[in-house]
């Protein structure tokens, strides 16, 4: 194999650096800066207690060789006593690398995670050799936007459609310049077989792909990840020892795959209100990015850095500092459950 293999390491998820103060950032408006947060409702997403990660978390599993990343997420499902776990972004059988785990209502997310970029190591074999200089060059030519129809092992319908390449580079050659490592920047849904195969026609010489790592998935990395024995050796220790400390290392918060989009910071009273489903009106704004147009989504969390909601803004982001009043966002996809903020809003 050409790619070198990382060492496990994990990576926690880190709180923002503020909490009710100290929020100047230029890239905001600061609707009031004067709002706190109740220390008894709620926790920082870096202190939630495993019960709570494992009812909202995510898992980061280093995928090996052979199973099917559904029998990866049954697994977990079976080990951990929970009824839901997804996954985000299928890996072929034969695939290695990142397969991110989505525990319990971290599953209403898929949509969001299945939307990230991706990073691929690519090992593939010419029929004929074929010099390093001419696979740079065909290389290059796949980059920005191509046609990536489908393979017909896919599971989804085989159709003309185009994805976006952003790096592709030649990494190693092998075998007498038959075997070369790739390494790939896409945009979600590209089919690494596909492009393979397309090298083969592009060079008139029959081209296969004999491996496929994942390597990156938005913001989230290889290094990232834990493998599955680690996380059955974390769950015996739970279960058979009561020692959950290995456990809610290798869970992280939901807040880890959601970082990457704009968030608006509310106050502790619109909380309990949007985690009913209740639109977010200009009076519960922390504060908000500038520049973001009327329909952006965006992320509603609370002061202490927890997801609330995944909402559609209504208005402008600039015009919201002098809004009084109204409505700005509409939530799309919550998050929290109810009840962890007490209610301060009237039902009628």
């Amino acid at each position: 194999m050409l790619t070198k293999r990382v060492s496990w390491k994990f990576i926690r998820w880190s709180t923002p650096n503020w909490v009710g103060e100290n929020m100047e950032n230029e890239e905001d408006w600061i609707i009031d800066p004067t709002a706190k947060t109740n220390q008894s409702f709620g926790c920082l997403p870096s202190e939630r207690p495993l019960e709570e990660l494992i009812e909202c978390g995510v898992i980061l599993i280093d995928k090996p060789s052979g199973p099917s990343s559904h029998q990866l997420a049954a697994w977990a499902r079976s080990m951990l006593g929970i009824k839901r776990i997804g996954h985000g972004g299928t890996l072929d059988p034969f695939a290695t690398g990142l397969l991110t785990l989505l525990c319990g209502r971290s599953t209403k997310i898929t949509g969001e995670l299945l939307k990230k970029p991706k990073s691929y190591f690519a090992v593939i074999r010419f029929k004929q050799p074929i010099f390093s200089q001419e696979i740079s060059e065909l290389v290059s030519k796949m980059q920005g936007e191509i046609y990536n129809v489908p393979p017909k092992e896919s599971a989804v319908k085989i159709q003309v459609r185009t994805r976006e390449v952003s790096k592709s580079d030649l990494i190693q050659t092998e075998e007498g310049d038959r075997v070369h490592l790739l390494s790939i920047n896409c945009e979600a849904g590209t089919y690494i077989r596909t492009l393979v195969r397309d090298l083969g026609l592009l060079s008139g010489n029959e081209c296969e792909l004999r491996e496929l790592h994942r390597s990156r998935s938005g913001s989230l990395d290889d290094q990232m990840s834990c493998t599955m024995q680690q996380l059955a050796d974390a769950v015996f220790l739970w279960q058979e020892h009561e020692d959950p400390r290995g456990l809610s290392r290798l869970l992280s918060p939901v807040e880890t795959i959601l970082e990457d989009i704009p968030s608006i910071v509310i106050k502790d009273g619109a909380v309990s209100a949007l985690s009913h489903g209740a639109p977010l009106a200009s009076p519960g704004i922390v504060s908000i990015p500038k520049g973001l147009p009327s329909g952006a989504m965006v992320l509603l969390s609370s002061l202490k850095g927890e997801a609330v909601a995944i909402a559609e803004l209504s208005v402008e982001s600039d015009s919201i500092p002098a809004m009084k009043s109204g409505q700005v966002a509409t939530p799309r996809t919550v998050i929290m459950q109810p009840g962890v903020y007490p209610q301060t809003w009237s039902k009628g």
